[in-house]
């Protein structure tokens, strides 16, 4: 279990644009993750190739209810840009590892896997990311979206850039470590689901089981695997914009992660959300890398 055997290439993608501000007059500090994780040593410890940044557009606070998606036209812009960069990696034969940033980073992996044929997708989140207008009376921040957005339900600036809509097929994607009561809403939808319940209470063999079930499947050319990490319990990571109480031990999801990217296909793997500006004396930041290195097998 562990890294695949192609060269890991680690590229930074320090966008903040899918949350909303933390306070009046401030921007989400998951933009300073990349280098707060750098800081640790994981270039060297990952044995990785440096891809360098994706620079992301500015960060525009101002939103009211009714203006759609927050930042969307930044976004779409830093989308297809993280494409491009992932594209060059994977033509290379190289395995991205991305530095984010803010879950809405997925789209840009989404995209540039949708080029490339049908690919999957390991959803590994405290929360199910699926609000959308179906089930919400307006759309807002696209980390509260990024699963819904991947799946084809959004705004066609941001589900359909290069005119390929869905990115990724509901019966394409597992997601693993939600919360109990997030869960209903993307099984509900048909997209496999365990919550971090779950694989606390039975351990990683079931979940493992299922992602292998979803993912190992012929049709599929391979998967994506995206890690928010406030899918660990806050006890261990609190420096997130949204700290659920209910998540998974460092431990448990490097078991999990290690046996998903065991299965065969797998195309890379991104880690988002982590806030620097909630983590002073860089003790979480070392546990997230850690939690990394141990995953990937370095």
């Amino acid at each position: 279990m562990g890294s695949p055997a192609r060269e890991l290439v680690l590229l930074d993608a320090p966008s903040n644009l899918g949350l909303r501000p933390p306070a009046e007059d401030a921007v989400p500090g998951c933009y300073k993750a990349p280098g707060a994780l750098r800081d640790t040593g994981l270039l060297a410890r990952l044995g990785a190739t440096d891809a360098g940044v994706v620079t992301p557009p500015r960060y525009l606070a101002t939103w009211s209810p009714g203006d759609g998606v927050r930042n969307a036209a930044a976004l779409a812009e830093y989308t297809v840009r993280l494409a491009e960069r992932l594209d060059r990696i994977h033509a290379s034969g190289g395995f991205p590892v991305v530095l984010g940033g803010d879950c809405a980073i997925v789209l840009g992996a989404g995209l540039a896997l949708r080029r490339r044929g049908r690919y999957g997708v390991a959803y590994l989140d405290g929360h199910d990311d699926f609000r959308h207008l179906g089930n919400s009376p307006h759309v807002g921040a696209a980390a509260g979206e990024c699963l819904a957005l991947l799946t084809g339900r959004g705004a066609v600036d941001l589900v359909a850039l290069a005119g390929r809509a869905p990115y990724v097929r509901d019966a394409d994607v597992v997601l693993l470590g939600v919360r109990e009561e997030e869960s209903f809403q993307t099984a509900e939808a048909g997209i496999r689901t365990v919550t971090s319940q779950s694989i606390m209470a039975t351990g990683p063999a079931a979940a493992l089981a299922v992602a292998s079930e979803v993912l190992g499947r012929e049709e599929l050319d391979g998967f994506w695997v995206h890690v928010d990490i406030d899918v660990l319990d806050p006890s261990f990571v609190s420096a997130v914009d949204s700290p659920d109480p209910g998540g998974l031990d460092p431990d448990t999801l490097v078991s999990l992660l290690r046996g998903v990217l065991a299965i065969p296909g797998a195309a890379g793997l991104e880690l988002t959300v982590f806030d620097p500006d909630l983590d002073p004396d860089g003790s979480q930041a070392a546990l997230v890398a850690d939690v990394l290195s141990r995953a990937l097998g370095r």
